[in-house]
C-alpha cells in the first residue's frame, strides 16, 4: 500500500469518527495505528545510525575507554529500544491483539523505564561533561572508576520506582481482571501517584541538565575569552537545549491533556508525538555525529568499507 493510500484511509476514518458520538477506543485504536508506523521508521533510523556509532567506538580502544562515549552507546542503545517496544505496543493497539492485561502493562512499563533511562543518561552526560570542563583533573579518574557503578544504580532506582508505583496501580482491580484479554491494550502507571512521582523525577533530571549546562557557560564565560573551542561549546550547549526542549514540552502537554475525543485533540496529540519522535530522530545525530571524534571515525569506517567493497569487486571473475 503506497503512502498517499494509507494516508487516505487514515483521513477517512478520522472524517467517519468526527460525524460519530465520541468514542474514546475508536480514537485511540487511530491513534496507535498513526503512533506505531511513526514508530517503525523512527526505530529503524536511530537503530541504523545506533549500530555505526556503537561500531566506531568498538573499533577504537581510546573511545571505548572514553566516559562520555560509554554513556552515548548507552543513550543510543535507550532511544532504540524504546522506539522498537513503540512499535510493539501501539502495533498491539491498532491490530486489537486482544493480548492479557498483564503482557500489554509489562511492555508499556518497560517502554516507559527505558524512556526513563534515556532522560536519566542524557543527566548523566551533561554532569560528566561539566566535571570534564571545571575539573579535568580531579574527576578524570574518579569518573573512570564509578561510571559502571552509576549506570547500574540509575536503572537500580528506575525499576525500583517502577515496580512499586506498577503493584500500587496493580492492587486495585481484581486478580482475575489482570489476566483477562482486552482487545485495545490499557497503559499502567497513569494514576495520580505514577504521574506525581513521573513529574518530581523529570523536573529532578531537568534541573541536574540545566544546572550543569548553565555551570559549563559560567566556566567559559570566566575563562574571558571565547575562542573557536569555546564558540562551539557554546553552540553545543544552545543546540542541546533546543533539542532537551523538543523532548519535554510535548510530554508536558501530553500530561495536561490526557485523553480527549475530537478532531482538534486527536491532531494536536500527533502533532506534538510527531515532534517527540523528531527529537528522538534527532538525538543520534546531535549526541553522536556532532562529536568530532566520532565524525573522524566515521569518515575513516566509510573510507575503509568503501575500500573493502573495490577490493571485493576486483576479485570477482570476470
Amino acid at each position: 500500500m503506497s503512502p498517499f493510500c494509507w494516508w487516505s484511509q487514515v483521513a477517512l476514518k478520522i472524517m467517519n469518527l468526527s460525524s460519530d458520538h465520541c468514542n474514546i477506543s475508536d480514537w485511540l485504536r487511530l491513534e496507535a495505528t498513526v503512533k506505531a508506523s511513526v514508530y517503525v521508521v523512527a526505530f529503524f533510523f536511530a537503530t541504523f545510525v545506533t549500530v555505526i556509532i556503537i561500531t566506531i567506538v568498538l573499533q577504537n580502544s581510546k573511545l571505548r575507554r572514553e566516559v562520555r562515549h560509554i554513556l552515548l552507546c548507552h543513550h543510543l542503545l535507550c532511544i532504540s529500544s524504546y522506539c522498537g517496544l513503540g512499535v510493539v505496543f501501539q502495533g498491539m493497539r491498532a491490530l486489537l491483539a486482544n493480548s492479557p492485561v498483564l503482557v500489554c502493562w509489562v511492555v508499556f512499563g518497560v517502554q516507559l523505564s527505558v524512556g526513563e533511562g534515556i532522560l536519566f543518561t542524557l543527566a548523566l552526560m551533561a554532569v560528566n561533561t561539566y566535571l570534564a570542563v571545571c575539573w579535568p583533573l580531579k574527576s578524570l579518574s574518579f569518573v573512570d572508576s564509578v561510571k559502571y557503578r552509576i549506570l547500574a544504580a540509575s536503572w537500580i532506582i528506575i525499576i525500583f520506582k517502577n515496580v512499586c508505583l506498577f503493584l500500587i496501580e496493580s492492587a486495585n482491580p481484581p486478580r482475575v481482571a489482570v489476566f483477562k484479554s482486552e482487545p485495545l491494550c490499557p497503559v499502567i502507571l497513569n494514576g495520580p501517584p505514577a504521574r506525581a512521582v513521573g513529574m518530581v523525577f523529570l523536573f529532578f533530571l531537568l534541573s541536574i541538565i540545566l544546572t550543569s549546562y548553565f555551570l559549563i557557560y559560567r566556566e567559559g564565560k570566566r575563562a574571558g575569552h571565547f575562542n573557536r573551542s569555546n564558540i562551539k561549546a557554546k553552540k553545543t550547549v544552545l543546540i542541546h537545549l533546543v533539542q532537551m526542549s523538543l523532548h519535554v514540552i510535548p510530554i508536558l502537554i501530553f500530561v495536561g491533556l490526557g485523553k480527549m475525543c475530537g478532531v482538534f485533540f486527536f491532531a494536536l496529540n500527533l502533532v506534538l508525538f510527531g515532534v517527540f519522535a523528531f527529537a528522538q530522530c534527532l538525538n543520534p545525530l546531535i549526541y553522536g555525529l556532532w562529536n568530532r571524534e566520532l565524525q573522524s571515525g566515521l569518515y575513516h569506517w566509510m573510507c575503509c568499507q568503501l575500500w573493502c567493497g573495490h577490493i571485493m569487486n576486483d576479485r570477482e571473475p570476470v
